[in-house]
């Protein structure tokens, strides 16, 4: 062989050798964490340091996608078909809608969920203790508490007798929410009345229709598009002068009244943990769902002060957070 024939074909060669080199490197699984909103950063956060935790580390060897609806729940199952259509590794679903639009679009890609409602009630496992298809994850009950948040509301407003509660009707968990709502308030004489809003507009109706109507209080359901807009529901819960409570501290945190719930950054890192199992090569089937059971009580004193209401020291006592 002569000599330029020879570099001609050591530099061909040698110009193949990254592309060899990257196709034999194994490919980062994805996990998509679908949602109807972009994701708060503080429980993203927690989730993917629940995947730190068991050995999965963004950029290194996982590769995270953050797939939103962007509030318009009737996007959630054109973004799964496409997550199926790409094949990827688990398809982590945040609240029950994206979990059941996950569930409808495939049978065979791990599904890991984190819903504040029952998911055997859902339909996205057979049991709790056996999920049994290709869905399992972590559900914190929120819609269970409706019976603690009239309580609680009662507690601190003994002679309330009209309260509102507002659910986003997009939302699987509105019809629960308000079954759940008019069971508890027959108990006790209190009138529930019930409000429907899946925009910042709807949300602003609400609370000036409930003013007009002298409403007492306020009970917010659980809902992702509300979470993101909690800021508004505090300047709401000022403007029109409403005791409110919610699901979540966070909202308290922004300028809310009352919260009662389960700790959704423990929620959430557990759901990464849960995830990262699935990665390793668990079967959803074979992992109970995971209830989560730390709750926080949180009271916003400011805000009490600005709604001119004294807190019993009883429920002061018991808040595991009083923002003063």
């Amino acid at each position: 062989m002569k000599r330029r024939e020879f570099i001609t074909l050591l530099g061909g060669a040698a110009a193949g050798w990254p592309l060899a080199a990257r196709a034999q490197q194994p490919t980062m699984p994805v996990v998509a964490y679908l949602s109807v909103g972009a994701p708060p950063a503080h429980l993203l956060a927690v989730f993917k340091q629940g995947l730190a935790e068991a050995g999965f580390v963004e950029g290194r060897n996982v590769a995270i996608e953050t797939p939103s609806a962007d509030g318009h729940y009737d996007r959630l199952p054109a973004l799964a078909a496409d997550l199926v259509r790409r094949q990827v590794a688990v398809i982590v679903a945040i609240t029950a809608n994206p979990a059941l639009a996950a569930k409808e679009a495939t049978a065979t890609i791990p599904i890991v969920f984190n819903v504040p409602e029952d998911p055997v009630e859902l339909g996205l496992v057979a049991s709790l203790a056996r999920p049994g298809g290709n869905a399992t994850g972590v559900s914190f009950l929120f819609s269970a508490l409706v019976a603690k948040h009239l309580g609680l509301l009662r507690e601190l407003l003994p002679r309330a007798a009209r309260i509102g509660l507002l659910v986003n009707p997009q939302n699987a968990n509105a019809d629960t929410l308000t079954k759940n709502a008019t069971a508890a308030a027959a108990s006790t004489g209190t009138e529930i009345i019930v409000f429907r809003a899946s925009d910042a507009g709807a949300i602003e109706d609400a609370f000036a229709t409930l003013a007009r109507q002298r409403a007492d209080a306020l009970m917010v359901g659980a809902d992702g598009y509300f979470f993101r807009r909690r800021v508004q529901f505090a300047t709401l819960v000022a403007r029109h002068g409403l005791p409110t409570i919610f699901t979540a501290r966070e909202y308290a945190e922004a300028g809310g009244l009352m919260s009662y719930g389960t700790s959704l950054p423990e929620a959430f890192r557990m759901t990464g943990l849960y995830t990262a199992r699935i990665l390793k090569g668990a079967k959803p089937a074979d992992l109970p769902v995971v209830q989560s059971t730390k709750f926080d009580f949180v009271i916003n004193l400011q805000t009490a002060t600005l709604l001119g209401i004294d807190v019993p020291p009883t429920l002061l006592a018991r808040a595991d957070v009083v923002i003063e």
